[in-house]
């Protein structure tokens, strides 16, 4: 009766030939996968050597430059402590009419400090400033320089301390 009793005792050791079997097909699967999706054959992206050469349809650009406007540091009203803005931003323009938007740069300037003196701290720190200050900037700015000159306004740098 005792033999029968550490028979039954001892247990059984299990295979792991199927599971190293399993994870062996797993990690096949996987590099096949990524090799798949990585060189275009599943999703159908493009390898680089299609994606460089250029599209014989597209439009060309337009000739545009960015000329960059001095930056600027302003004093913050409405605050109990001194803050300042540190702000730089650059201008879309047309190429031809470059020479005559860095001639109003100093108009531009003078907008732009007038402008950013008149926030508050208060309308810089809302979520959506930096949109609403992007529009009334080039707004002005347009003004000035006339529609046809300035396209946008992009902001380069935008810190309160």
């Amino acid at each position: 009766m005792d033999e029968e009793k550490t028979e039954d005792e001892a247990p059984k050791k299990k295979s792991k030939k199927p599971l190293i079997i399993g994870l062996v097909l797993a990690l096949i699967g996987g590099g096949g996968g990524f090799f798949a999706v990585q060189s275009g054959m599943i999703f159908g992206t493009q390898s680089q050597e299609h994606s460089e050469e250029s599209d014989p349809h597209a439009p060309a650009l337009p000739r545009i430059t960015f000329v960059e406007v001095d930056p600027l540091v302003v004093n913050l009203r409405g605050s109990g402590r001194d803050r300042f803005l540190r702000f730089r931003v650059q201008l879309e323009v047309d190429g031809p009419q470059e020479e005559e938007v860095v001639t109003l740069m100093p108009r531009i300037v003078d907008v732009m400090n007038g402008y950013l003196r008149a926030v508050s701290v208060a309308d810089l720190e809302a979520p959506s400033a930096l949109v609403k200050l992007r529009s009334q900037l080039l707004r002005r700015i347009q003004i000035v320089t006339g529609k046809e000159r300035v396209h946008d306004l992009l902001v380069m740098e935008f810190v309160i301390n």
